[in-house]
């Protein structure tokens, strides 16, 4: 695995001043994380977009969350449409400039108004999905069924003590935007939001084809490194800006 250096990273969001794009609540998160190495994503993310590593190691994210009153700009969230369960598998990266972020290999959401608009605005591979979830007698479960391929996930945590100073979780979690290659171009969104109220979490179940047909067959099979749960945050997103320098 490389051996590139680690860099410090802050659970605090960089100011940012610009206009806002969309608001939105992200709930009721999962954090599932296998560690790998990054020779293996590298083919996988944008033009000047690199692996971003830890200790030699990059990660594959399964993440299965609530979305909660999306509305855009700073208006009020969009009825119906704006709440959703969402799906997604990513990877860590850093671009040219040093600008930390992730990489989606899969979103799946339970609106196809928001699947096919996000799609068509920037490019992002969600699909449609029927997905369910539940938190009952200290569980948490998620079930996603793509509606094109019927690749499936089943995932069920317990959440557990609370996580603090763990720069391991701060790295995979403080995460300030996404990169994202569309119309022949690199582009990075920046996000703002509180830090991740973690929780460490046990895995009760894990039975998942969402992280093999994101190109990373058999990870799945074997138990995640990391499992996390947070009750939450709510984001700001700014305006899509060219990646690269």
């Amino acid at each position: 695995m490389s051996n590139a250096v680690t860099r410090p990273v802050s659970v605090w969001a960089p100011e940012y001043s610009g206009p806002t794009m969309m608001t939105q609540s992200w709930r009721d998160a999962a954090f599932l994380h296998w560690a790998v190495d990054p020779d293996d994503v590298a083919p996988l993310l944008p033009r000047g977009v690199h692996p971003d590593v830890r200790d030699g190691a990059t990660y594959v994210g399964l993440v299965p969350f609530r979305m909660v009153g999306a509305g855009v700009a700073r208006g009020p969230s969009v009825p119906w449409f704006g709440t959703f369960l969402e799906t997604n598998v990513r990877l860590y990266t850093v671009d040219d400039t040093g600008r930390r972020g992730i990489v989606f290999r899969s979103l799946d959401a339970s609106r196809l108004a928001v699947v096919l608009g996000a799609q068509a605005a920037f490019g992002l591979p969600y699909r449609w999905a029927r997905m369910a979830f539940r938190y009952a007698d200290g569980e948490a479960l998620y079930r996603t069924t793509t509606r094109v391929g019927g690749h499936r996930s089943v995932v069920a945590v317990r959440p557990a003590e609370p996580v603090a100073g763990d720069p391991l979780a701060d790295f995979l979690t403080a995460r300030w935007g996404l990169h994202e290659s569309h119309a022949g171009v690199t582009w990075y969104v920046p996000n703002v939001h509180e830090p991740w109220p973690l929780r460490r979490a046990d895995l009760v179940a894990c039975d998942d084809e969402l992280v093999a047909a994101a190109g990373f067959p058999g990870l799945s099979g074997r138990a995640p490194d990391l499992v996390h749960f947070s009750p939450g945050v709510t984001v700001r997103f700014g305006f899509p800006r060219p990646a690269l320098r």
